[in-house]
């Protein structure tokens, strides 16, 4: 582990060392191989660091049958190199790392809740709990301990330990490994196998924030975040109410009220549209047997939808009971087609559209007395009005 800097000491970020190897992998990538490193590598649940060696980009660090590689963007030409960890993103791993041990335990011991899983993601942590169903006041009151923890400003203890003296300490879980055990406590309230990177003490962990939880598969996954990541969180909320403030002309407490009477008011609005649309429809329908007495009327129209040309068909049928409607339209992606007729005019509708249908690969369904249906841009709207005319007729 000598050569594991960031073992020794998280907090380093520049270093000077050697190059002990360079290649490339699988898929072409360069990387080199240093006698020590401050970088950590994928592992544990924690990301990789990123930064630079020798003025040469570090795109990502993976550690393969115990040799850390560290992932360039180009070759490095140097024996001898200066190495510089992103303090900012490794510490942001430190806080989300150490805050989702404390937060484990305190859904553990107030609960008995077990974490399954976990994952340090970009902009969230997750953490998979042991439990199908979690209240609200539950995860508040966990958050509420776990905060209590980073207040109190509590050490973070690592300590290299072999599998008899693992044993004298209350371990949450069962380790995996029976040599180089790493352990990582606060002392009376966490202790566990780790080999992820975590501050010297609780409160440079930052608040803990839940931001959210789901069912996944008889589990619960709580989304967190912890640290700086919780004012990026704050600050991106508040944005947001400050634009909706302006938008809903209400102050900020007062944005459910002003929202609410919004969707009230959009859904009343959507009622009368769609009431006065259905007028229209309706007067179109008697203007059309009105204007053109006829037994049988084929339209073909433009941009119509398949509710609208149901809607002109059935009040058409209302106005006139012994006329047959064929109606076609193409409303920019596919043609629409309804086949309808009144109680006293003959004609198998359903029939009629099946026929028709099968020029356009289209589906549809109905009975002998109305039918619709919709199929691919083959033909023109005329063109099928026509077939459906010659079927009807047959």
């Amino acid at each position: 582990m000598e050569h594991k800097l960031y073992y020794k000491d998280p907090y380093i970020t520049s270093f000077w060392t050697e190059v002990i190897d360079t290649g490339k992998d699988n898929s072409g990538r360069d990387f080199a191989v240093l006698k020590e490193t401050a970088f950590y590598p994928t592992g544990g649940g924690q990301p990789f660091d990123t930064g630079i060696i020798d003025g040469v980009q570090v795109i990502e660090i993976e550690e393969v049958d115990g040799e850390i590689r560290h992932y360039l963007e180009r070759p490095v030409e140097k024996k001898k190199v200066h190495g510089q960890v992103d303090w900012e993103r490794r510490f942001d791993h430190m806080q989300q790392h150490s805050g989702q041990h404390i937060l484990s335990a305190a859904f553990e011991d107030l609960f008995d809740m077990e974490t399954v899983g976990f994952h340090l993601g970009k902009e969230f942590v997750t953490i998979d709990l042991d439990t199908p169903e979690l209240e609200e006041k539950v995860a508040q009151e966990a958050e509420k301990v776990a905060n209590k923890i980073v207040a109190e400003n509590r050490p973070i203890i690592v300590k290299w330990v072999d599998a008899e003296e693992a044993r004298e300490y209350p371990l949450r879980k069962e380790l995996s490994v029976e040599e180089n055990i790493r352990l990582v406590m606060i002392p009376d309230f966490d202790y566990g196998g780790c080999g992820g990177t975590h501050p010297k003490s609780t409160g440079e962990t930052g608040p803990i924030k839940i931001l959210g939880w789901e069912r996944q598969r008889k589990k619960i996954r709580l989304e967190f975040v912890c640290g700086q990541r919780v004012l990026k969180q704050l600050q991106a909320k508040q944005t947001i109410i400050r634009e909706l403030s302006g938008i809903l002309n209400a102050p900020e407490g007062k944005l459910p009220e002003a929202a609410e009477k919004l969707v009230q008011n959009g859904k009343s609005l959507d009622k009368e549209v769609g009431e006065a649309r259905e007028a229209l429809i309706r007067m179109e329908a008697e203007k059309l047997v009105t204007d053109e007495p006829a037994n049988f009327y084929c339209k073909a129209f433009e941009g119509r939808s398949l509710q609208e040309l149901q809607k002109l068909a059935k009040f058409a049928i209302s106005f006139n009971q012994k006329a047959v409607f064929l109606l076609v339209s193409n409303d920019g992606e596919r043609l629409q087609v309804v086949c309808g007729r009144g109680e006293n005019a003959e004609g198998n509708m359903k029939d009629t559209l099946t026929n028709a249908l099968s020029l356009i690969e289209g589906k549809g369904g109905g009975n002998e007395a109305f039918a619709q249906g919709s199929g691919k841009m083959l033909i023109s709207p005329e063109e099928l009005l026509r077939c459906l005319k010659t079927s009807l007729e047959a």
